[in-house]
């Protein structure tokens, strides 16, 4: 009988590299939970309309990748593709933005869906941590996150990458570069798909990476030359508090991103150490998705960062994360009595906060210690009849080798002492 194995295109996170994965979590997340972000979790699927409206059905991503569904009620549904849209619904369906205090800061992590063709770095179930601030037009706040995604990835140790960055202008100034660059685009010789693309959103159309496409975008008119004075200034406000701050950034007037709702800033991470798939994370400014999904106009910007990405960045980098071990003690009882007495010593470690782990399954001790070896343990606590009748268990450095006889009643407090030098 075959057994299963995981869908094409998704992976599952086992131990020890999920460690990896919770560490490059937990980096991301900490400057966030510095700065005010509060955490949103949302379902895992949506209506299909909310991803349609908000993220675009001119993009790949609604058009040709997101797993939508019909339930048996008749709804139709979406697993999610990223999270902006889902966060900006929960954040709107709670009135969050009426609580008085703009901007709603909040960040959240988990698993998103996209029907595309597996390869390095891309996969159809992937993982990012996300943080958006909705309700404030502010170029601080721009800058803000930018810096707390630069100081994440810092702090993880990764050094190279790079932060590009450009303004999309807004709907003052767009529409203006879009009819221009429409004029442009028709008189290209392009498919049909793309033809019908320059109708829908033709911004898309800079974003195409075929050599065939990019040759014919040569002399194409630039967005920077359209923007209003507004967004010029709001731009320059964002690239100087970057500066002041310290972070490195190349403009990129070529960078739109593959979702319809920004506005004004825009940005990605990316990674030259990861081939064809060189984006670690991204984001920028989406004033006008509030009003798409049926709110009020609510400012906002955010970003998501892929922690699958960036353990590849940081595998590609060579950079070994400095894991506390799982477990700092092992217990190896020998015989039925010393599997009670040790069984209780080691219920007490952890309550006192000390990793734990137990020779299960009744192994005698060479089979025992060679668990005791695989969990990474610094010691491990041996007791037998003889010990139990005085009154000791033998505690043993499993770095020396060097072993020792201590009370049963100063076991913990031992194990505390040694564990903290």
């Amino acid at each position: 009988m075959s057994t299963f194995q995981a869908p094409k295109g998704t992976y599952d996170l086992i131990p020890p590299r999920s460690a990896k994965f919770l560490a490059v979590r937990e980096a991301i997340s900490a400057p966030l939970k510095n700065s005010g972000y509060g955490y949103i979790e949302t379902p895992g699927f949506e209506n299909v309309e909310l991803f349609a409206r908000g993220v675009g059905e001119s993009t790949d991503i609604v058009s040709k990748e997101m797993y939508a569904f019909e339930t048996k009620g008749g709804t139709k549904l979406a697993l999610r593709p990223e999270g902006t849209a889902s966060v900006l619904r929960a954040a709107l369906e709670a009135n969050l933005h009426k609580a008085g205090n703009l901007p709603v800061k909040l960040w959240y992590s988990g698993s998103y869906y996209r029907y595309e063709r597996p390869q390095a770095g891309r996969y159809r179930h992937f993982s990012q941590v996300g943080a958006e601030a909705i309700g404030a037009e502010d170029p601080a706040l721009d800058a803000e996150l930018i810096i707390l995604a630069d100081q994440a990835y810092r702090t993880l140790g990764l050094r190279e990458f790079r932060i590009l960055l450009n303004s999309l202008g807004d709907k003052e100034c767009r529409p203006v570069y879009r009819d221009a660059l429409q004029g442009f685009l028709r008189e290209l010789d392009l498919d049909e798909d793309t033809r019908r693309r320059i109708e829908i959103n033709p911004l898309r159309v800079l974003d195409d990476k075929r050599a065939d496409v990019q040759k014919q975008l040569v002399g194409a008119p630039m967005l920077r030359d359209y923007l209003c004075d507004a967004c010029k200034a709001y731009h320059e406000e964002v690239r100087e508090l970057l500066t002041a701050a310290g972070v490195a950034f190349e403009d990129d007037e070529k960078l739109v991103r593959g979702l319809d709702y920004y506005t004004r800033t825009t940005f990605e991470f990316v990674h030259d150490g990861l081939g064809s798939q060189s984006a670690v994370g991204g984001g920028g400014r989406y004033d006008g998705l509030s009003e798409m999904i049926g709110g009020p106009e609510l400012p906002s910007v955010g970003w998501a960062l892929g922690v699958d990405r960036t353990v590849l960045a940081l595998e590609a980098e060579g950079i070994e994360l400095e894991l506390p071990a799982s477990t700092s003690v092992f217990a190896v009882p020998l015989g039925e009595e010393a599997r009670r007495v040790l069984f209780g010593v080691v219920t007490e470690l952890r309550r006192e906060g000390i990793a734990t782990d137990f020779a299960f399954g009744g192994r005698g001790l060479k089979g025992a210690m060679k668990s005791a070896n695989r969990s990474g343990a610094r010691y491990t606590i041996v007791a037998g009849e003889r010990d139990l009748a005085e009154g000791v268990v033998q505690i043993k450095n499993m770095e020396s080798g060097e072993q020792s006889a201590v009370a049963l009643g100063r076991v913990v407090e031992e194990l505390r002492s040694r564990l903290s030098s």
